[in-house]
């Protein structure tokens, strides 16, 4: 198998993912995932599209991820990884479907206006 690529997005979290046949390592930004994640939660979420099909042993993934927070990161990073596993075997599709792992979630922060102090937050009003 030659190396697959794959996007994910989530807020502004972008994560560029290469996967090839190996023994389960996940790099990220040169880093393992353990040391880039520390937290067990967002390592389960990144893991979740692998665990799905027990393909975490089967498969060398490097990524490149940039912008957000590691909550968008780690979003952005399950999207990359379940498009790829689509690339790879596209019999998995549904599954991944079913579980809403292939969906991007299209939200995104709202922008601040003029003259307020945030997006929708007014300042308070003075009648007289």
């Amino acid at each position: 198998m030659e190396m697959i690529n794959a996007l994910g997005r989530r807020k502004a979290a972008i994560a560029r993912v290469f996967v090839s046949e190996g023994k389960g390592n996940i790099t990220i930004n040169h880093r393992p995932l353990e040391n880039y994640f520390p937290s067990k939660l967002l390592q389960y979420v990144v893991k979740q599209p692998l665990n799905l099909f027990e393909a975490e042993k089967k498969y060398d993934i490097r990524v490149n991820l940039d912008g957000g927070g590691y909550k968008g990161q780690a979003e952005a990073l399950r999207l990359a990884i379940a498009r790829a596993l689509v690339k790879i075997d596209p019999e998995s599709k549904p599954a991944l479907r079913a579980q809403g792992f292939l969906t991007r979630d299209p939200r995104e922060v709202e922008r601040k206006k003029p003259g307020q102090p945030k997006a929708r937050k007014r300042f308070q009003f003075s009648k007289r």
